[in-house]
C-alpha cells in the first residue's frame, strides 16, 4: 500500500455536511503505512461533530474496499475548528465564530439556552466564551453563582484590559458583574449599547473557538445595535412553542435576514418542548402544544435544531448557580449537548459557503 492508494480511497469518503470528500477537505493529516497498518488523524471542523464516530467507520471501510480488504487501521480524531471570518476586524479579532442567542420576547428561557449550549461546547473540548449581554436582567452572575464576583483588569500598552471570570471551562463577562443587582439600571439605550460594546473591546477574551452571546430580548435598538457592531457568524432564535411565543420569532428572523443586516440564522431552538414525568420517564406530555416551531422553522426555511424540555431541574439548576449541562449523562444535559453538536455543525456549514462564495468571487 502506498500514500497515494490510501488518499484515493479515502477520496471516496464525503462529508454529509459540506458536500466534498475528506482529502479535498485537507481533513487527513498525519497518515503513515507499515505494512499492513495504516494510521492516519481526522481533523473534524468541530469538536462537537456530531458524525464523528460515522466518518471513522466510512474511512476504515473506504481503505477495505479500496485499497487492501486486510488492512489494519487506526484513526484518531482531532479537531480545527472552522472560521468565516476574513475581513481586518480588530474587534474579538481572535474569536473563531461569534453567536448571537436572541429571541422576539422575553420569557422564553433565552438566557438558559445560551448559558447551557456555551457550558455543552465546552465539555467537548472547544475553547468558549460567553457574554452576557442582556443589560437590564442580567442572570449570568446567578447561574454561575458569581453573583459577588468582580472581574479582574490590568495594564497593557496605556490601557485597561478586562479579565474575564472563568468558570465550568468557559470564559465569561457579565453587565451584572459591574452593577448594584439590588438597584434598577436606568440606563438610556445609547449608555447601555456604549457600556456593551465596551465589555467586547476592552476584555482580554483570548483566542476562542465559539463565543456565544445572550442578546437582550425583543428587536430594540441595543440588540439592533449590538448585532450591527459585531463579526456575527450567525444567530439562534429561541422560542416557546405557544402561538404568542412563535408569533414573536417572525420579528426575530426579520431582524437577523434584514437587507442592511443579513445574519445567516442557524436554527431555531424550541425551548420548554414538552415535560417528562419523574415516574414515566418514556412519555412526553406537551403541554405548551406540539409541531409549532416544528411547522414555523419549515415555513422560515431554518432548521429546528434543539428541543428543550421543561422541567424543575433546569431552573433549580440555574438558581443554585450549577447549570444542568455541567452534569453528565442526564437527559437535560444530553439534550444541551445534542443543541451544541447541531450549533457547531450548522457554524460549520456556514463557514464552509462563505468559503465556497468567497472562493467564486
Amino acid at each position: 500500500m502506498t500514500n497515494e492508494q490510501i488518499l484515493k480511497a479515502l477520496s471516496h469518503v464525503q462529508d454529509p455536511d459540506l458536500k466534498k470528500d475528506l482529502v479535498t477537505l485537507n481533513m487527513i493529516d498525519n497518515l503513515s503505512i507499515e505494512g499492513k497498518e495504516v494510521s492516519f488523524t481526522l481533523v473534524l471542523t468541530t469538536p462537537a461533530c456530531p458524525l464523528k464516530e460515522f466518518l471513522k467507520k466510512q474511512c476504515v471501510d473506504a481503505i477495505h474496499e479500496f485499497a487492501d480488504k486486510d488492512a489494519e487501521v487506526t484513526v484518531e480524531v482531532s479537531s480545527k475548528v472552522t472560521s468565516g471570518r476574513k475581513g481586518p476586524e480588530e474587534l474579538l479579532k481572535d474569536v473563531k465564530n461569534i453567536i448571537a442567542v436572541g429571541s422576539g420576547k422575553g420569557g422564553v428561557g433565552k438566557s438558559t439556552v445560551a448559558v447551557n449550549l456555551a457550558i455543552a461546547l465546552a465539555k467537548t473540548g472547544a475553547k468558549v466564551g460567553l457574554m452576557d449581554a442582556d443589560i437590564y436582567g442580567p442572570s449570568v452572575p446567578i447561574m454561575f453563582g458569581l453573583k459577588d464576583e468582580r472581574p479582574e483588569s490590568f495594564e497593557r500598552d496605556g490601557k485597561t484590559w478586562i479579565i474575564p471570570v472563568e468558570k465550568f471551562g468557559i470564559k465569561l463577562l457579565s453587565i451584572g458583574f459591574f452593577v448594584d443587582s439590588t438597584k434598577a439600571l436606568i440606563w438610556r439605550g445609547p449608555m447601555a449599547s456604549s457600556a456593551l460594546k465596551q465589555l467586547f473591546s476592552d476584555a482580554d477574551w483570548g483566542p476562542l473557538d465559539y463565543m456565544v452571546i445572550d442578546l437582550p430580548p425583543g428587536t430594540g435598538d441595543i440588540p439592533l445595535t449590538l448585532i450591527q457592531s459585531l463579526p456575527l457568524t450567525g444567530a439562534l432564535i429561541v422560542s416557546t412553542p405557544q402561538e404568542v411565543a412563535i408569533a414573536d420569532v417572525r420579528k426575530a428572523a426579520d431582524l437577523f435576514g434584514n437587507d442592511q443586516i443579513r445574519i445567516p440564522v442557524l436554527g431555531l431552538v424550541e425551548n420548554m418542548a414538552y415535560f417528562i414525568p419523574p415516574d414515566d420517564p418514556c412519555r412526553k406530555y406537551f403541554i405548551f402544544g406540539k409541531s409549532g416551531c416544528k411547522k414555523f422553522a419549515r415555513e422560515l426555511n431554518i432548521p429546528l435544531i434543539g428541543q428543550i424540555p421543561i422541567q424543575p431541574e433546569i431552573s433549580d439548576s440555574g438558581d443554585s448557580g450549577i447549570p444542568v449541562a455541567v452534569e453528565t449523562g442526564t437527559p437535560l444535559s444530553v439534550a444541551f449537548a445534542h443543541l451544541a453538536e447541531a450549533v457547531a455543525q450548522q457554524v460549520a456549514i456556514h463557514n464552509a459557503i462563505k468559503e465556497s462564495l468567497g472562493n467564486r468571487n
